[in-house]
């Protein structure tokens, strides 16, 4: 809920604006490098990760986790069972304890947040007239929030640091039957509960003056119905014992990354009694998704980078709004066009070595999509009044009127 708000409007004059837009170029050129390096680079990942997999779908075996079996050394193995631990974790500041393979302390502390809204409304002459909203709420936040930045500082004051932190604890021994997992394996396993104190718990004799605490929560303040800036919240969450399946390299009685012929590496923790047929489709699947996720981000970034270098096309055309607004609509469009041709095109080329018959596909696509950016072009020039040439030849002079 709103604590209350702060509005600011500036102006902008167009002379300004054409200074930034040129400004942008170099960002947008730096945008479009980073978007091409991004799209070869996730094009080389994905098939290496792909071909890794496919390699290891073929040669892990299974094996029970009841005994160590030597003759598995140096392998890639694949089992399952319940990964557990006799340790007993315990933060040490507040005396909160549980078996568990993970016990996690976290903290919030009550802070002002500010979030901003902002208009911006075309002037005729090429200037803007921006109106910001700056909203300031109270939050609960596990990390501090600087107040120093705030547009209205007055009022919405934060302390300057929190005085504990979130902090995580994990069993220095984990097991499943007669094999051990390494910390790296063990921080995989993600399945956490929150962990409710016990009636008997109390807090630590030096906190017990401003301190108190019910089953979900230790709070420090005064009222924890009414809190106020810079009260302490602290809860904790855990990891049980839980069946875990796992493919990796057998190494005595543990496990490492198997390095495969493809030059990649392979260490799978599910959690669940999963075959290695699923584990090797889900990892896939994974793959897949991480690809097209770069591939859109690589595309956004290129979208916007061409977006920068045709903004001075949209600034000096707001010295009427309307046109303004139908320029920038245009230029939108085609960075958009513009950028998938170019996404595509990187794509292709980085896949030329690797699948020739995607990449006949793809440029397939960036012809398609070559010819859409021309049809809009050519749409653009004819609504400008530049029409197209005639033969290689400027296009003949309209007849005088009455002819």
């Amino acid at each position: 809920m709103s604590e209350d708000n702060y509005t600011e409007i500036t102006s902008q004059s167009w002379i300004s604006r054409i200074g930034k837009s040129f400004q942008g170029i170099l960002f947008g050129l730096v945008l479009i490098v980073v978007a091409v390096c991004l799209l070869v680079w996730n094009e080389g990942r994905a098939v290496k990760r792909h071909r890794t997999l496919q390699e290891g779908s073929g040669t892990v075996i299974s094996v029970n986790n009841n005994k160590v079996n030597p003759v598995n050394e140096g392998k890639l193995v694949h089992l399952s069972g319940r990964a557990v631990s006799d340790e007993i974790l315990q933060d040490p500041v507040f005396q909160v304890s549980a078996k568990a393979l993970k016990l996690y302390r976290n903290v919030e502390m009550y802070q002002w947040e500010e979030s901003t809204t902002s208009e911006e409304q075309k002037k005729i002459g090429g200037g803007t007239e921006q109106v910001t909203t700056y909203t300031y709420q109270r939050t609960w936040s596990d990390s501090p929030i600087d107040s120093s930045g705030f547009k209205k500082y007055e009022g919405h004051q934060n302390p300057n640091s929190m005085p504990y932190s979130g902090i995580e604890f994990q069993a220095s021994h984990v097991t499943v039957g007669a094999f051990s997992l390494s910390p790296r394996q063990v921080s995989r396993i993600q399945t956490v509960t929150p962990l409710l104190l016990d009636q008997e718990y109390s807090v630590p004799e030096s906190l017990k003056t401003k301190a108190r605490h019910n089953t979900q929560a230790i709070y420090i303040g005064d009222d924890p119905a009414h809190p106020v800036i810079g009260d302490i919240r602290i809860s904790y969450s855990q990891v049980l014992p839980t069946e875990i399946s796992i493919i990796a390299q057998q190494t005595g009685s543990s496990f490492i990354p198997y390095q495969t012929e493809s030059h990649g590496n392979i260490l799978l923790v599910s959690i669940g009694t999963h075959s290695a047929q699923e584990m090797f489709s889900a990892a896939q699947q994974s793959n897949t998704i991480l690809t097209w996720a770069l591939r859109l981000l690589g595309y956004v970034f290129m979208a916007i980078g061409l977006r920068l270098l045709l903004a001075p096309l949209a600034v000096l055309s707001d010295l009427l709004p309307l046109l303004g607004n139908i320029v920038g609509a245009g230029t939108g469009l085609i960075s958009g066009l513009i950028a998938a041709l170019f996404s595509c095109l990187t794509i292709g080329i980085a896949w030329i070595l690797y699948r020739p018959v995607l990449t006949i596909i793809l440029f397939v696509i960036a012809g398609g999509l070559a010819f859409l950016t021309t049809l809009v072009l050519q749409k653009n020039g004819a609504k400008t009044g530049h029409a197209p040439a005639h033969n290689g030849r400027p296009a003949p002079p309209p007849p005088p009127p009455g002819s």
